[in-house]
């Protein structure tokens, strides 16, 4: 096996391995019981913290990874990869602001279930089943745009169970979007140096296959998850 291949497949397993253990403890969007404790216990405009936080929550969120790694997984131009991305976080950063301002939020399991839907969905995308089965092809920059709304939701009703202050709770909110966006940099960066190098090896297209099967599988499997665990509740 190459140099390039280990490297490939052991950030897919991570990957994979944290989707499904997200997924186990039905908690893809959870906050950490001390960044819990903090959000609920502090009060006022608390911008670093919040930016921090939001970082924090990008980078260690397996959905989102998965679902940024396969919206780029064939795009090869920084043009093209930065529409999808700016669709992606505009989608996103709006239902996260909007839901915790207005307090609209929707249940984790069922949010979360739609995530892990998103990741599948673009791994099905990306496998061309969609042309293949019903001989259409969605809007894929639509279907991306619509998915970041959802995965926005996803944050926003967390947000929302930990009962944020409402003192400074625009500044904060915006902070924190600003956070996420910035982990969310950091975490394509990642994705790109990884694909770029794999992209380069013979054996890309053939791979390519078999790890969009792997994200398909994580995708569904985390929806099943969180479908059994809002049965159980």
């Amino acid at each position: 096996m190459s140099h390039h291949m280990r490297h490939t497949l052991i950030f897919m397993t991570l990957v994979l391995l944290g989707v499904l253990a997200s997924a186990t403890t039905a908690v893809a969007h959870a906050v950490t019981l001390g960044d819990q404790g903090y959000i609920q216990e502090i009060t006022g405009v608390n911008i670093i913290p919040f930016i921090y936080l939001g970082a924090k929550h990008m980078v260690t969120g397996y959905d989102h990874i998965l679902f940024l790694m396969g919206v780029i997984f064939f795009l090869y131009g920084m043009k093209e990869i930065g529409i999808y991305v700016t669709l992606f976080a505009v989608g996103h950063s709006t239902t996260m602001l909007a839901g915790v301002w207005f307090n609209f939020g929707i249940n984790s399991y069922i949010i979360d279930a739609i995530i892990g839907f998103s990741v599948a969905y673009k791994a099905l995308d990306n496998l061309g089943a969609f042309q293949k089965w019903f001989g259409v092809q969605p809007n894929t920059k639509m279907a991306t745009l619509i998915f970041g709304f959802l995965h926005g939701f996803g944050l926003a009703s967390k947000i929302i169970d930990y009962d944020i202050s409402p003192d400074g709770l625009l500044p904060n909110l915006i902070a924190f979007n600003v956070g996420v966006e910035i982990g969310q940099l950091l975490a394509l960066a990642a994705i790109l140096v990884v694909m770029t190098r794999w992209r380069a090896t013979p054996s890309f297209v053939r791979q390519a296959y078999g790890a969009n099967v792997l994200m398909m599988v994580a995708g569904f499997t985390l929806m099943g998850f969180q479908i059994a665990g809002y049965i159980v509740t």
